[in-house]
């Protein structure tokens, strides 16, 4: 990954694991270590760590100690529910 040198790597890292989670490719209680993004991203381990703690402050993991960061359960979107009073007028 080429990272933008305007934008702290720890984020852009968020923003690339976000998106897996989004789309799919990281399903739900998939175990995200800082060791993966050290090696896949060739960053150093804080760097790893900033991008992991700001993925848990918007619930898109969540962390065990002991165990881990997993990628958390995402509810499943919901139909829009028809409009009851559109038909009263």
């Amino acid at each position: 990954m080429k990272f933008d040198p305007r934008r702290p790597k720890w984020q852009q890292i968020a923003e690339v694991i976000e998106k897996r989670i989004i789309d799919g490719t990281y399903p739900a209680d998939r175990l995200i270590s800082e060791t993966q993004l050290q090696g896949e991203f060739d960053v150093a381990k804080g760097t790893a760590r900033k991008a992991l703690a700001a993925l848990r402050e918007t619930g898109m993991i969540t962390t065990t100690p002991s165990m881990g960061s997993f990628v958390a359960e995402r509810p499943q979107p919901q139909p829009p529910a028809a409009d009851e009073d559109a038909d009263e007028g």
